[in-house]
Order: structure tokens, then sequence, then C-alpha cells
């Protein structure tokens, strides 16, 4: 078992070499910040470090776990846009297709009104029922029926 030498001793013997890994892994612009998250997770782990026979090799095994954890959290980085179009979508449905409301007057009764009071006056199923005069399952069916049918006219 080989003694630690001091922290800075490693520093700078093993520092090029994780320098040009994380280069290589990561891109120039990323690994400077990947070589200090390097050194920072060695720094506070070498004191438990039982054996210094092999300090390259544990030094690049961390700096390859920092350049994937870089990877992880570059896929999970929101992707900025121009601009963003806000539509409306119900069910599959935007709301404010012109044409849907003109098919939406095409329906039977029942299935019309469940849709119109649904999605016109934002109703849930209880109060839809009251207002049909049927049970909530009853509206619930009514609704469904009337958006299979929008979906296959305006598909």
């Amino acid at each position: 078992m080989t003694a630690l030498p001091p922290f800075q001793t490693v520093l700078d013997d093993h520092s090029a070499a994780v320098m040009a890994i994380l280069q290589g892994a990561v891109g120039r612009d990323s690994a400077d910040d990947c070589f200090q998250e390097t050194f920072l997770a060695a720094l506070r782990a070498y004191p438990q470090l039982g054996d210094a026979s092999n300090l390259r090799g544990w030094l690049l095994t961390i700096a390859h776990r920092k350049a994937i954890d870089h990877h992880r959290a570059r896929g999970r980085a929101p992707v900025p846009v121009a601009e963003v179009r806000e539509v409306a979508v119900e069910d599959g449905i935007p709301e404010h297709d012109p044409g849907l409301w003109a098919a939406v007057g095409t329906l039977p009764p029942k299935q019309r009104a469940a849709v119109a009071l649904r999605y016109g006056s934002d109703l849930p199923h209880s109060e839809i029922a009251t207002a049909l005069g049927c049970s909530p399952e009853a509206a619930r069916r009514s609704l469904h029926e009337g958006l299979k049918r929008l979906r296959k006219e305006l598909a």
C-alpha cells in the first residue's frame, strides 16, 4: 500500500491528463467546469482513499463520471425557442377552430348540449347531467359519443 502524497502533487501530476480526457468527452467549452467538479469530488474523497498506487486511474474514473453527469444534465435542459404559439386543446380537439363549433351544431341534441356545456361553459359532468335531466353517467356517455363523432368528422 502506497502512502498518499499531498493533494496538490496529485493535481499537478494528473491535471493535464484529466483535462485532455474531459475536452474529448464534453468539448472545450464545458471541460473547465467538469475539470473543477472532478477535482472537487476527488478532494472530498481523497482523505478516505486507502491506496495511492493508481491515482491516475482513480482521477480519470471520476472525470469520466463527471462527463456522463454533464451529458445527462444537458439532455434534460430546456431548448430555447423564439416563440411558442399557444393553442388550447382539450381531448385532442383545438377549442378555437372555426369549423369546430359548426360541426358541434350538426350533432344530435343531447351530444350537442353535452359538448357545448362541457367546453363552452366548462361545466363538470354532474352539472351537465342536471342540465340535461339525466344521470352523470348518461351525460358522460353523451359527451364521449359527441367527441368521438367530432373527431371522426374533423379528421
